[in-house]
């Protein structure tokens, strides 16, 4: 049947994605879900290309959240209609985004089909040149459904003979071309038809016989499943080297990849997440000038780094011996660079816990750390979004030498040692009930002129102090996801936990919840 209503879903949470598109059979309702995107700036990329009618967006996304892209969209797209999905802590975004535009909105807690459906109809109906085409058809599901389906590891019941008369040949294979790098350059408005169409001209061109259909994957992806006569499989390793080869001369920075060779149709959600982009993942670390990656060609993969030893870099940091703890993160990182089947979502978090402990660590011993500080937001989103390990490394060696150049200009603080020694105190004991009363029993102080004392030789006074000292830890360990909020409060110090949430608040600009789930989250898939 025809599609009228073009929708997009945007969420960083793929099983959120995934929910919305198989919640219920869109098709047989007049809708088309034409793509999803995990972040504001892969949708804003995306709406450009596809054109969608509405787009259904959740609220906190990391790089840019669900309020910034509805401005963007109706600033300049202001025919598309936006919903939003939020939770109920959320209603502040929510009610900001009514402001810039936004046409409905819907409860996660509480999405069911029905209600979703009737969001999105009457979103429809605002729409003056667009009609639901309703359908009581329910003869079948499409084949482009049943891809879907599978490509999403749902499980699908059809009948064999339209299976066989889909795809007659007994061996299938994906083929496909990573696009990411070309994010941010000139090229990037070349939109994926293009790929796609030089696929297919190429599968036309040299198997003829072969069947073959263009999937939907993930942004910035192109990939097509071949239904071919297994005795083809060198043929179309071929077609794709050819590709490679010719596209390597004008546009390097697409990467192409054929994945594991399978039997049976069944198998196309398995291959897909744990065979095809497994390897396609790899490319982040292999040589950039390898265009082409062929499952069962791989190089050799070397011995996994041993855990990076965390304990031991913060103890060289607090002995000041800055030189040979950046010289064992950087040993550290190059091994895990050298390995590639290292994975690139650990990869990237780890380099971001670093870089947050690094300043956490600093902070405790030098007095000019604000730039630097405020820097670290920046290198998280850049080491994010990097799409080569060349560029993660580059960011990281910036980093190091902007914490070098802090060191070489330390404050009065760390040549005492008598403050050195209150401030060693403060970060051993931070998770107990500390007062300046307590630490001048301790050393011996009056308290007021422990007050003072501590204020005139370190730029934070002692309540600054050690907020500073138990909400770094606490980031800590949100980012390890072991404990819940309310326990961590009580963890580091706080006995009140709606006092520690106001304190997160005002030194991150986050709340704990938005923190874990901005520099943690989900992996990703």
């Amino acid at each position: 049947m025809a599609f009228s209503c073009r929708v997009l879903i945007v969420d960083d949470e793929i099983l959120a994605r995934q929910g919305i598109k198989h919640l219920l059979n869109w098709e047989n309702e007049g809708v088309e879900i034409v793509g999803e995107a995990s972040n504001g700036k892969e949708a804003l990329e995306l709406v450009e290309q596809l054109e969608p009618h509405i787009v259904i967006t959740d609220i906190v996304m990391p790089i840019m959240g669900g309020e910034e892209l509805t401005r963007a969209i109706k600033s300049r797209f202001p025919e598309i209609e936006v919903i939003i999905l939020s939770s109920f802590g959320e209603f502040d975004y929510v009610r900001s985004t009514f402001q810039s535009g936004v046409a409905d909105y819907i409860l996660k807690p509480k999405l069911e089909a029905i209600q979703l459906l009737e969001i999105v109809k009457r979103t429809a109906r605002k729409i003056p040149s667009l009609q639901l085409l309703e359908s009581d058809d329910d003869a079948g599901l499409s084949i482009k459904l049943v891809l879907d389906k599978l490509i999403s590891g749902y499980e699908v019941d059809v009948d064999n003979s339209v299976i066989v008369e889909a795809f007659p040949h007994n061996g299938f294979r994906l083929l496909g071309a990573d696009l990411k790098q070309l994010t941010g350059k000139s090229r990037e408005r070349q939109a994926d038809s293009k790929r796609l169409e030089e696929i297919t001209n190429e599968l036309d061109a040299s198997m003829p016989q072969a069947v073959y259909f263009h999937l939907p994957t993930e942004p910035n992806m192109v990939v097509v499943l071949v239904n071919l006569d297994v005795r083809d499989q060198d043929r179309l390793t071929g077609i794709a080297r050819t590709l490679a080869a010719r596209m390597g001369e004008q546009i390097p920075e697409i990467g192409w990849t054929i994945g594991e060779s399978f039997t049976g149709l069944g198998e196309l959600g398995a291959n897909y997440k744990d065979s095809f982009l497994k390897i396609n993942a790899y490319r982040y670390f292999l040589p950039a000038s390898q265009h082409l990656i062929v499952h069962g060609e791989l190089p050799r993969a070397t011995e996994e780094a041993r855990p990076f030893n965390m304990n031991h870099f913060t103890e060289l940091m607090n002995r000041r011996q800055f030189e040979e703890a950046f010289g064992m993160l950087l040993d550290h990182v190059r091994v895990l660079a050298s390995h590639y089947t290292t994975d690139v979502f650990e990869f990237k978090s780890f380099l971001g816990n670093v870089i947050f402990n690094i300043t956490i660590l600093l902070g405790r011993l030098e007095s000019n750390m604000k730039k630097l500080d405020e820097a670290k937001y920046a290198y998280f989103k850049s080491i994010g979004e990097s799409t080569h390990v060349s560029e993660a490394l580059g960011l990281l060696h910036s980093f190091i030498a902007e914490a070098s150049a802090v060191i070489e200009s330390r404050g009065a603080a760390s040549g005492n040692p008598n403050m050195t020694q209150l401030l060693h105190f403060i970060q051993e004991h931070y998770a107990e009930p500390l007062s300046l009363t307590e630490i001048a029993k301790h050393f011996h102080f009056n308290p007021s002129y422990l007050s003072t004392y501590f204020t005139s030789h370190n730029k934070e006074g002692f309540s600054e102090y050690l907020n500073k000292i138990r909400v770094g830890k606490a980031a800590e360990l949100l980012q390890q996801d072991m404990a819940s909020i309310s326990e961590i409060s009580g963890m580091v110090g706080y006995s009140d936990h709606s006092y520690f949430t106001k304190v997160f608040k005002k030194l991150t600009g986050l709340s704990p919840s938005h923190y874990r789930k901005q520099y943690t989250g989900k992996k990703r898939d």
